[in-house]
C-alpha cells in the first residue's frame, strides 16, 4: 500500500454491524476495507439504481503503481454514463466510480491524478489500449485509489484539493478543445454551448483568461447570467442567433445544438466536439454548409499529461480557479449524482473524503 501496515485501518464487523476501527498487522492479514461510491450494476434508463455506497476492498500493491489517499474527487457525466453501462462492461462490476482526484501520496506529497491509464504504457503492458479510470480500473470515489506512478503530478500549493480535483477531466478536456484542437488565439471568438456543464464552464473561464471573445448559450436565464459573470461577452438562449459568427464552437451537448453550432461558424471555422449529452444523431447534419464553407469538425477526448501540467501552471499563473457548484462529503454522493442527472448544477460537484 506504500505505507507501513501499522498505519492501516480496517473496519471490523460483527453480525453486520461496524464495531470499531483497528490498526496494525491484523488489518494487513485480513484485508483492508474502505468506504466508496460504486456501481454494483448498470441500467441504461435508471442509472442511479445501480449506485451503491458502502465498503469495498482497499487497493493492494502493484509494481509501478502508487496508492493515493483521496482528499477530494469531482463528478463527471462519465460517471453517469458508466452507471448506464457505457464503457463499463458487466465483468468489471462492481466498479468504484470517479475519474478525478487530488490527494496525498505515500510519501506525503500533495498530488493530482491524470485519469488516462495506458497512455504511454507506464504501469501497464505496452499493448494495453488507452482507458479512463473506471473503465478498467477502480476509481476515485473512495478513501484511496491506486494508479500508475506516472499518472501522478504535484498539486500546486495555490490550489485547494477541491479545486485541483476538478481539473483532470472536464477542465483538461476544455483546455485541449480550446488551445490544441480549436487552435484559437487571443482575440478570436468562441461559442460555448450549454453553459453550466463542467466542460462548458471551464471553456468560458479559460477562454476569458486567454483573451478570447466568448459567447455562451443556455436554456436557463440563471445560467446565462452566471456565464456573463464568468466572462462571456454575451449569453443567449439555446439556438438564438449570435451577434456575429465565431472562429470556433465548443460542443458538448450534441444533437440538440448541432445545427446551431454549424450555423454559428465563420467560413473555415472549427467545431470541436467532446460529448453528446443530448444524443449523437442530430436531425440535420448540415453537410452542405460544412463543405461549402469549408468548416472543420474535430473530435476531442480528455488531454495528455503534459496538457494537464500546462493547465495546472496556467491556473497557478493567472489565478484562474475551477467553478465549483457544490461540495459534499463522500457519504452524500447520491445527492451529487441526482443533481448532475437533472442538470441543475453550474460548475463542478466535488466529493470530499
Amino acid at each position: 500500500m506504500g505505507r507501513s501496515h501499522v498505519e492501516s485501518y480496517v473496519r471490523t464487523r460483527a453480525g453486520g454491524h461496524t464495531v470499531g476501527l483497528y490498526r496494525g498487522s491484523w488489518a494487513t492479514a485480513y484485508g483492508r476495507r474502505m468506504f466508496a461510491a460504486y456501481a454494483s450494476r448498470t441500467d441504461r434508463d435508471q442509472p442511479l439504481s445501480g449506485l451503491e455506497l458502502g465498503e469495498r476492498p482497499a487497493p493492494g500493491d502493484r509494481p509501478g503503481w502508487t496508492t493515493v489517499d483521496v482528499r477530494a474527487a469531482s463528478l463527471n457525466h462519465h460517471d453517469l454514463w458508466s452507471l448506464r453501462g457505457v464503457g463499463l462492461a458487466e465483468d468489471k462490476l462492481p466498479m468504484i466510480l470517479g475519474c478525478d482526484a487530488a490527494g496525498v501520496d505515500a510519501d506525503g506529497n500533495e498530488v493530482v491524478l491524470h485519469s488516462v491509464i495506458g497512455q504511454t504504457g507506464h504501469g501497464v503492458g505496452p499493448d494495453e489500449p488507452r482507458s479512463i479510470l473506471t473503465e478498467r480500473y477502480q476509481g476515485t470515489f473512495a478513501e484511496q485509489v491506486s494508479v500508475p506512478a506516472w499518472n501522478v503530478l504535484p498539486k500546486p500549493a495555490g490550489l485547494s484539493f477541491e479545486e485541483a480535483a476538478c481539473l483532470p477531466t472536464a477542465w483538461l478536456t476544455a483546455y485541449r478543445m480550446l488551445f490544441t484542437n480549436a487552435g484559437v488565439r487571443p482575440g478570436d471568438s468562441v461559442l460555448v454551448q450549454g453553459a453550466g456543464g463542467g466542460v462548458a464552464t471551464a471553456a468560458i473561464v479559460l477562454g476569458k483568461a486567454a483573451g478570447l471573445k466568448v459567447f455562451a448559450t443556455s436554456r436557463e436565464e440563471a445560467k446565462r447570467k452566471r456565464a456573463l459573470e464568468l466572462g462571456a461577452v454575451e449569453a443567449v438562449e439555446s439556438g438564438a442567433r449570435l451577434p456575429q459568427r465565431v472562429d470556433a464552437v465548443i460542443e458538448t451537448v450534441g444533437a440538440a445544438t448541432w445545427s446551431h453550432s454549424i450555423k454559428s461558424l465563420k467560413p473555415g471555422g472549427t467545431v470541436v466536439i467532446s460529448g453528446a449529452t443530448s444524443g449523437d444523431a442530430p436531425s440535420k447534419a448540415e453537410l452542405t454548409r460544412i463543405f461549402f464553407l469549408e468548416l472543420k469538425i474535430v473530435g476531442s477526448t480528455m488531454g495528455s499529461k503534459d496538457e494537464l501540467e500546462d493547465l495546472l501552471s496556467f491556473c497557478e499563473a493567472t489565478g484562474v480557479r475551477p467553478v465549483i457548484d457544490e461540495v459534499l462529503p463522500l457519504d452524500r454522493a447520491r445527492e451529487g449524482f441526482e443533481r448532475m442527472e437533472t442538470g441543475g448544477q453550474f460548475g463542478k460537484i466535488v466529493l470530499t473524503v
